[in-house]
Parts: C-alpha cells; structure tokens; sequence
C-alpha cells in the first residue's frame, strides 16, 4: 500500500524522501520489522522508539514516523507526525482497510463492571445470532481464537489487526472495554464507535505512572462520547452529567432514576438452591420482567446496560430476557455449583475496593455467614495487603488467608503482611498456604446460607511462583476435591451437579 494514502489527510512534515513508497507491512517493534516495512517511533514511559531509527533503516524499513527528528541514511522516507501515537491509529486503521467500519462497534468505559458487561453483551448478541468478537482485561475473541490479553485496551496497531481478523472470521459485531489510559495513549485512534457505554467512575488509576489526578481520569473517560456515534449512560452515577456533558453523539441512559431511557424499578435480590440473583421491572423504551443469575445490584446496571445496546441493535426482548437468565461471566461473581444449600463463589476481587464492593453486595442477601477466602500478589504494593486484610476481617464473619500468585515473594511473607491489616479487627481467620487445601477447607466448613467467596484469581488458570506460571484453575481444584473427600460430608451436597 503506498504511503500516501495512508497518510491523506493527516497532518504531516515529509523530513526526507517521498510519499509514494510503497509499504509492505507496519511496526512498532524495532525487532519485527524487514525490508520495505514501515516503522512508528513511539515514545513509552520505558523506551523511545526513536532510539531505534538507525537500527530499522539498515534492516530496510522504507518508512519511519517520527515526532521529533531522527538522523537516517539517504533512501528512507520519515514523516513527521504531531503524535507517533495517533499516527499509528490511523495508519493502522487503513493498511487493516479500515475494518472497524465493517462491525458494530461498541466500547464499554468506567471505573468497574466492564469486564461483566462486555460479556454479558457478547453473550446476548451471540444468542441473538449477531456473530461477536471480544476485546477486554482477560482475552481477545476474534472468532476463532482466544489470545490473552497484555492490556485492558490494546495498542492500536495489535487492535486494529485483530479487528481485521474479526471480519474476516464472519464477525458481524464487537464488544470491547475501553481503559482511560487507552484513551489517553490514543489505543482506539481510527476506530469507528458505534456505541460507548459509561457503567460508573470512582477513584482509581491515579498515581505517577497513570493519571495525575481524579479530575484527568474523568476527562480521558469522557473521551469515549466524543468519538461514538450513540452514547449509553448510567444515569445513577453521580458523575453521568459530567460524562454527558461534552458528548458530542445521540444520547440513551439507563438505571433507576425516573427519566431513565431504559428504567429499572421493584429490584429484589434472590437466593435460591445455593444461586443467588436479582429481578427487577423494566419500564420506558421496553417493559416486562427481568430475572438476572447474577448477584448484586451492580448487576443490574450491568444488565441494564446489556439490554438498551441488544434492543438498539434490534434484538427482540423476549430473547434478551431468556438469555439473561442463563448469562454467566467467568471470574466475575461466577457461582460454582456445589451444594444447593450455600454458594461458592470466584471472583477477581484483587484489591481493598473491589473486595469491599463485592462484600456490600453480597451482605445484602443476609447470609448465614459469609466466608472470605484469598491471598495477594507477590512483588506489589504491601498497603494492598494491609487493606484487604482490613476489609475482610471488618466485613467477613470468616477469613482464610492464602496464597495467591507469590511471584518473587516468599507466599508467608505475604500472608503475614494480610495478617497486620487483619489484626486492626476483631475478624477470625485461619491461614492455610497451600490454595487448594484452603479451598477444601471453606467448602467442608460450609453450612446453610453461607456465602463462600473464592477472591483474587477469577478467570486465571494458573499461579505465578519465581517467575514461572503454574497450572490452576479454581474450578478444577473444587471438582478434584469433590472427587478427593467424601461430599457426603459437604452440607446440602446434591450429586445432580456432579457426577
């Protein structure tokens, strides 16, 4: 493809040599790229790709896109850009062939529930029919594929490959979570938004290496409205007005406020056989009754949300209610069956916020008892230890301490680290190192309406110890124990879940 039409209309300094090259392929890694390939010096908080000039003009590269300028051989065409990265959003999006106009795009932002929105929503289009691709915190499913993810939103030159892929799978849609620091590094520049949704915002990801305050987090955010053409907001949120307020496309809310475009009203939280749920009434631009096997009012926004982008893209609503029932999203409050008269719960909960939003929720089903059961990462911040353990003695009436993935860290240290936020309460607590022997320990502890609540893991399948990822999964560690003990033992056990 020549150069020139993958720069027209973007503004531009040619340095030296000329537009009409031709481009064979296009990098951001100084390591990849071959003769006739086209290079983008990116500037990253730990290298500047513009160090790498030199380097790519003698492999060959025909072209290098620089903002600040580089000193190359004769022969090599280097353009000039503003912003590397914005370049290479656009850049990419057309060598792709501009594949995000061939899908239904749809970009979820906000501070929690993205991750079970965006599944939620692939699911609901799936079982609609609409063929959906995936682009979020655990994977990229581009319909034939599962690849895991580096970050929550790509680099756009990775982004808009996999969009490509998409369509030449047979996708139809795709549903993708869309970061604050995504919008920030210009990750999603040239993608053409059909929908944004905004779930909620609170204070996280401010600190030296992401945002410098609450206030540029909001403004990144909101980024997302200027760029889609439908923009579907949660109208509870304190800060939905300020979201809403620079929006520059057609407007749709959701949530429990009156003039709601898709309004929930009669929420009740359910518990039954071990499942817990929540019901509420739809009213405005659809009505009828919704049952959700999901728990927690969070899930009701994150149905809700769900609901508006299914029924604007013309699923019929019958169908939507019939997939709500049955949507399950893994690691994100994802009920394990093992007995019909308490709930075993995993959950990605791997920070003091999380864990205490997930334990508000669930306090509101008035367990019997609700058994907190994690560790900590290895190699991070300590007050995260401190805090979780604070959270966990205050709100759970039980503790197990574990470990999670110890990385270059010896698994005791951290737990002793958890012990000191423990001990700022009255909480009682066992430590067991070994994940799986603790797992079997809340199981076989488990009583008549309790909740047991697997945190920090989630959708992993494997432990971190001294830099090598070990096999673990959570669900087949509790079906080996079932295996391994005598669930005659397990309160309520009931052998229609397991064979």
């Amino acid at each position: 493809m020549r150069l020139s039409e993958l720069i027209k209309d973007m503004e531009y300094q040619v340095l030296c040599g000329s537009t009409e090259v031709c481009v064979n392929n296009i990098y951001d890694d100084s390591r990849k790229v071959q003769e006739g390939d086209l290079f983008f010096c990116i500037t990253g908080a730990v290298s500047d790709g513009h160090k790498y000039a030199q380097d790519v003009a003698s492999k060959g590269a025909a072209v290098i896109v620089v903002e600040k300028e580089v000193e190359v051989p004769e022969g090599v065409t280097v353009i000039k850009v503003p912003c590397t990265r914005y370049a290479m959003g656009i850049i990419s999006s057309r060598f792709y062939g501009e594949p995000s106009k061939e899908l239904t795009v749809i970009g979820i932002t906000g501070t929690k529930g993205k991750t079970t929105t965006t599944y939620m929503i692939r699911e609901m289009l799936q079982a609609a029919g609409i063929k959906t691709g995936l682009i979020g915190t655990i994977e990229i499913l581009d319909g034939v594929n599962s690849i895991p993810a580096a970050n929550t939103t790509p680099e756009s030159i990775r982004l808009h490959k996999y969009l490509r892929d998409m369509v030449n799978n047979g996708m139809k849609a795709v549903v993708m979570e869309v970061s604050s620091q995504g919008l920030m590094l210009d990750r999603v520049a040239g993608v053409d938004f059909d929908y944004g949704i905004f779930t909620n915002l609170s204070k996280d990801h401010i600190g030296p290496n992401e945002h410098k305050s609450f206030e540029e987090y909001m403004m990144w955010k909101a980024k997302l409205f200027t760029l889609c053409k439908n923009g579907i907001f949660n109208i509870d949120d304190p800060y939905a007005e300020t979201m809403m307020k620079g929006a520059d496309c057609r407007m749709i809310t959701y949530g429990m406020t009156s003039d709601a475009t898709y309004k929930a009203s009669n929420m009740d939280l359910y518990a039954k056989d071990g499942v817990l749920g929540i019901s509420y009434t739809i009213s405005g631009k659809v009505k009828g009754n919704v049952v959700v096997d999901l728990p927690g009012e969070f899930s009701l926004h994150n149905s809700l949300a769900a609901v508006a982008i299914a029924y604007e893209m013309g699923v019929d609503f019958d169908d939507i209610r019939n997939i709500l029932t049955t949507v399950k999203v893994r690691g994100r409050v994802e009920m394990v069956p093992v007995s019909n008269q308490f709930t075993v719960m995993i959950d990605y909960a791997h920070n003091a916020m999380s864990l205490e939003s997930l334990f508000t929720a669930l306090r509101a089903y008035k367990p019997a008892r609700l058994i907190s059961l994690f560790g900590c990462g290895g190699n991070r911040s300590k007050d995260r230890r401190y805090e979780m353990g604070e959270i966990s003695g205050r709100m759970a009436d039980f503790t197990i301490i574990t470990s999670d993935n110890p990385r270059n860290e010896n698994p005791q240290d951290i737990i002793n680290d958890i012990k000191i936020g423990m001990a700022k309460t009255s909480g009682e607590y066992l430590e067991i190192q070994d994940r799986k022997e603790a797992i079997k320990e809340a199981i076989m502890m488990g009583r008549p309406g309790d909740i047991i609540v697997l945190a920090g893991k989630g959708h992993e399948d494997y432990q971190e110890i001294e830099g090598v990822k070990h096999h673990m999964d959570e669900r087949e560690l509790i079906s080996q124990i079932l295996e391994e003990e005598d669930v005659t033992k397990i309160c309520g056990y009931n052998n229609r879940y397991f064979a």
